[in-house]
């Protein structure tokens, strides 16, 4: 019987740990192509390059850097790159969380979607570091395997992506698995404003370390409490609730 063929990208570059690490571990479950960015691509959400080629290098076998976005890399293995569908597209391991309202910026989680736009199942991998912190890749990288392997032999999600969030300890620390929403987080001052040696203004996007809103069974919460949280994403964003109240609506 052949194996599981799945694609992995990312948005932290085609040589970033997380990934080196994911791709070790599910070459054990599976046949193994890599289409990731070849530079850091952190928090380019769902961009995709129109107005200028892209270039694809060839690292040996297997493995392929793109100049773009994550959702580029997605398009060009599927379109271009591979000779056959994968079963299941993997985005990770994300260097830092993907929470709450993280998932509308991500890199790491758009490569996943574009993917389930495709109609190919998919899962965004992330491992929840602070600064200062060591990572704990193998941590996640289990976690991942471990869910691969049950999307490989059982139903199909294709419109869906599974977005995990994996706590920075020790695979025998974590207490458990939880099935989530999306939470909040704060993300402090979000705006630096500094002055360069011309006496001019500029910005930094970006802010202080951020925290959690405590909501009950959601992944920020989960991650509070030493769980993985897996949160089901959807492509079809309609609120089917508000649409069926437009239906008494008068304009």
């Amino acid at each position: 019987m052949a194996k599981p063929f799945i694609l992995i990208s990312n948005d932290d570059g085609y040589q970033a740990p997380g990934l080196l690490a994911l791709t070790r571990i599910l070459k054990k479950i599976a046949e193994v192509v890599v289409v990731a960015p070849d530079r850091e691509q952190s928090a380019t959400s769902h961009a995709l390059t129109l107005h200028r080629p892209l270039r694809v290098t060839e690292h040996g076998k297997g493995l392929y850097a793109v100049d773009g976005t994550p959702t580029d890399c997605i398009t060009l293995a599927i379109h271009e790159l591979l000779d056959r569908k994968p079963d299941l597209v993997v985005s990770g391991i994300n260097l830092g969380a993907n929470l709450g309202d993280d998932v509308h910026y991500s890199g790491t989680v758009s490569a996943a979607m574009e993917a389930a736009i495709l109609g190919i199942p998919s899962l965004a991998v992330s491992l929840v570091v602070w600064r200062g912190q060591v990572p704990q890749f193998q941590t996640a990288a289990a976690v991942a395997k471990k869910f691969c392997h049950r999307l490989l032999s059982g139903k199909v999600f294709p419109r869906n992506v599974f977005n995990i969030n994996v706590p920075n300890i020790p695979t025998k620390q974590l207490k458990g698995y939880r099935f989530t929403k999306l939470g909040k987080r704060n993300y402090g001052g979000i705006i630096i404003k500094k002055r360069d040696p011309r006496h001019r203004d500029y910005y930094w996007i970006g802010g202080d370390e951020r925290t959690f809103k405590k909501i009950p069974n959601s992944d920020t919460a989960a991650i509070l409490n030493g769980c993985v949280s897996i949160t089901p994403l959807q492509v079809d964003m309609t609120n089917y609730a508000l649409l069926e109240a437009m239906e008494t609506w008068s304009l």
